[in-house]
C-alpha cells in the first residue's frame, strides 16, 4: 500500500508540473482536470472517500466547465470587439 501511495504522490507532483507549464488555456482547462481527479484518487487512497468524492466533483467537473464557459464568453466578446 506504500508503494501505491508513494506512487499517486509522484503522479499528484507531475500533475501540478504539468499544469503550470501548460501554456494554452484551453488545454490548461483539459490539465486542470485530469489534476483533479488525480488529487481525488491520492485522497481515496488516503482513506478520506468523502473529500475525494468532493474533489472529484469540484475539481474535475466544475472548476474546468467554468474556466471552458468564460473561455467562451471572453472569445464571444473579442469576435463582437472585431466586427
Amino acid at each position: 500500500m506504500i508503494v501505491f501511495q508513494a506512487f499517486i504522490l509522484l503522479f499528484v507532483a507531475a500533475g501540478g508540473t504539468a499544469v503550470v507549464f501548460t501554456r494554452d488555456a484551453t488545454s490548461q482547462a483539459i490539465v486542470v482536470s485530469f489534476y483533479g481527479l488525480l488529487l481525488g484518487i491520492m485522497f481515496f487512497v488516503f482513506q478520506a472517500p468523502d473529500v475525494a468524492l468532493s474533489q472529484i466533483v469540484v475539481g474535475a467537473m466544475a472548476l474546468p466547465l467554468m474556466i471552458m464557459l468564460a473561455l467562451a464568453r471572453i472569445r464571444k466578446q473579442n469576435r463582437k470587439r472585431q466586427q
